[in-house]
């Protein structure tokens, strides 16, 4: 016969076991926000730069003018290739649309691709901005704004 630290526990014994143990959760120690999932991740810092160059430059929005925006406003000095691999992962997430332009002189015949915010875009950066606005309400004083 084989002792009790031996012996293997069932499923229905297990469970039986944990439902018993005083550590487990209850209702009041469940967070407010796990109730709710939000329905898509935040938005990261460098995205939302990326998304606030798109949105200044409206319908001019391109990779070089993007980044050229983002160093001129924030001294952010950032690669070509950073600009384009987030814009390409705002796009996936459906984030923003792109469209290619005519071909013009001045890049050889090239065409340029052009982004623009979809509805989900504006709504992600209402959402970073209100957040953003609300965490640095009253502020001023401390951060020397004013």
């Amino acid at each position: 016969m084989r002792s009790a630290a031996q012996r293997a526990f069932s499923t229905a014994e297990v469970w039986n076991e944990l439902y018993r143990c005083p550590l487990r959760p209850t209702l009041r120690s469940v967070s407010p926000t796990m109730w709710f999932k939000q329905q898509q991740a935040p938005l990261g810092d460098f995205e939302q730069l990326v998304l606030l160059g798109v949105i200044r430059l409206g319908e001019g929005a391109y990779g070089a003018a993007i980044r050229q925006e983002i160093h001129a406003r924030s001294g952010r000095d950032v690669s070509i290739n950073a600009v384009y691999t987030t814009l390409d992962r705002l796009e996936t997430k459906g984030l923003l649309s792109s469209s290619i332009g005519e071909p013009t002189a001045q890049r050889g015949g090239r065409r340029r691709k052009f982004y623009a915010l979809t509805p989900g875009g504006t709504a992600a950066m209402r959402q970073a901005y209100h957040a953003f606005r609300s965490m640095t309400e009253g502020l001023d004083e401390r951060l020397g704004t004013k």
